[in-house]
């Protein structure tokens, strides 16, 4: 059996992020109130949840997008709510669904180029996945964990880890 890029990251991304909507469902559910959480922070150095959702997005959109060689969706940072962060989960999970997986071919190889503020980095597509965008995703969904746990909202592991597949 031959695996893809294609099939390393995008069951990754989607569970992802399905989990992080799940999270802010479990939060809402237990009467929490989001215009404080939304803001929460773990520490004062640190992105509030609202951010910490929107690059957990942008990272698996954009990983997408580079990886497959199509245009990266555009979506503007302006979440104040759940309903929109979930939302934006949801038309994230849509653009990743919509990506025909055989845009994927050679994505291992292929030259993927990211500037920031600070400095600009450069990868092969394997690289790109397994050096930056898979450690990223986990750290802001870990963190947006981690804020709602430390506020009081009873997450645990198998929040995180999400529906398993067993085979029995």
């Amino acid at each position: 059996m031959t695996l893809s890029i294609y099939d390393f990251a995008t069951p990754v991304l989607a569970r992802g992020l399905t989990n992080l909507s799940g999270f802010l469902d479990k939060a809402l559910a237990e009467g929490f109130d989001e215009t404080i959480l939304i803001q929460a922070r773990l520490h004062d150095d640190m992105r509030p949840l609202v951010a910490q959702v929107q690059l957990a997005s942008d990272t698996a959109k954009g990983a997408v997008a580079r990886l497959a060689g199509v245009d990266n969706p555009s979506m503007a940072d302006t979440e104040t709510t759940f309903a929109e962060l979930k939302d934006r989960i949801a038309r994230t999970l849509a653009f990743i669904d919509s990506v025909d997986p055989a845009a994927f071919a050679g994505a291992e190889a292929r030259p993927i180029r990211l500037k920031t503020p600070s400095r600009e980095m450069n990868f092969d597509g394997l690289g790109y996945l397994t050096s930056f965008v898979l450690p990223n995703f986990h750290f802001h969904v870990t963190t947006a964990y981690a804020i709602l746990r430390k506020a009081g909202v009873p997450l645990g592991k198998m929040d995180y880890l999400g529906r398993l597949s067993l085979i029995e």
